[in-house]
């Protein structure tokens, strides 16, 4: 009666997703409050999926539980069962600790459980960075003119995350500068067209508005487009850590090897931070940043080169 009541009143209910199949002060209820959250909705539609992945694993196992009854030795016990698996462990407590903030915020319960709680450490350093040699190798499999040429060229070239990639098509580009906005930040990034990019861009067929389309001629999604991509690199004999998201790496190793400072870097790759860039440079090649640098103030003849 009180909803009849608001709609002759010309008032619209809001409907919170799940909440009829849900009793209040449960894990349920606490993840369909953050779904529906402003913080929630606020964060790219990427980030969103990856948040309610890990939610939702969550809830499927405790959801009829009491989140207030919640205690530090239950996240502890939770992460201890990934322990062999340290990334998705501290995944799991990163999104733990995201949903018992938004609990106590919102009244269900009176402290953070995870405070305190530690991650596992990973040694580890991310997506592994194309050498050159694989980089090569690839080229060599798969020549201009090619999807995967394209794709390579795309990921190489602009430094832009997978997301970005499989967006982009002729709109983007104007007047030699690709332009487009971060889905994952954002923030708005204008990278000049590389030669090597413009000529293989030129020699591909492209009628669609995206550069990379499926073999029905539509969008790539980013999981479609890693799955596909990955095949292209077992046809180069390419070994399983060669992701997309290491060709973004490959490219800030080469800007970086080439002399750009970590600002100028930073304005293609979209980055916000300087640890954020120091991290995806970590794999410069030293030895030939070192021979560049003995060269400046000579060499064992004693002369300049």
């Amino acid at each position: 009666m009180r909803a009849y009541e608001t709609a002759l009143a010309g008032e619209a209910p809001r409907v919170e997703v799940g909440a009829s199949r849900t009793r209040p002060g449960t894990v349920n209820a606490a993840v369909i409050g953050y779904f529906n959250s402003k913080g929630f909705r606020s964060l790219s539609s990427a980030t969103q999926t990856t948040y309610r992945g890990i939610l939702e694993g969550f809830r499927s196992e405790h959801g009829d539980k009491r989140i207030a009854l919640l205690d530090r030795k239950h996240i502890e016990r939770l992460i201890s069962k990934k322990a062999e698996t340290p990334s998705a462990a501290n995944n799991l407590l990163r999104m733990l600790r995201v949903l018992m903030q938004f609990a106590v915020g919102d009244g269900m319960r009176r402290d953070d459980p995870t405070a305190g709680v530690r991650g596992i450490k990973v040694r580890t350093g991310g997506f592994h960075s194309w050498s050159e040699d694989e980089i090569a190798a690839f080229e060599a499999r798969h020549p201009i003119g090619t999807r995967a040429r394209l794709a390579l060229a795309l990921l190489l070239y602009s430094a832009q995350r997978r997301s970005d990639v499989v967006r982009m098509g002729r709109q983007h580009v104007r007047d030699g500068v690709l332009t487009i906005q971060q889905q994952k930040t954002g923030m708005t990034v204008d990278v000049p067209l590389h030669f090597e990019l413009k000529t293989i861009l030129d020699a591909t067929p492209s009628d669609n508005l995206t550069f990379l389309v499926t073999t029905l001629g539509k969008p790539f999604s980013p999981a479609g487009f890693t799955n596909w991509f990955r095949e292209r690199c077992n046809e180069a004999g390419l070994p399983r850590g060669c992701a997309p998201h290491g060709l973004r790496k490959a490219a800030s190793r080469r800007l970086a090897e080439h002399g750009c400072t970590a600002h100028e870097i930073m304005a293609i790759t979209g980055h916000t931070t300087l640890k954020e860039v120091s991290r995806y440079t970590a794999a410069i090649r030293r030895k030939h940043l070192a021979a560049r640098a003995m060269s400046k103030i000579g060499t064992s003849s004693g002369k300049p080169e």
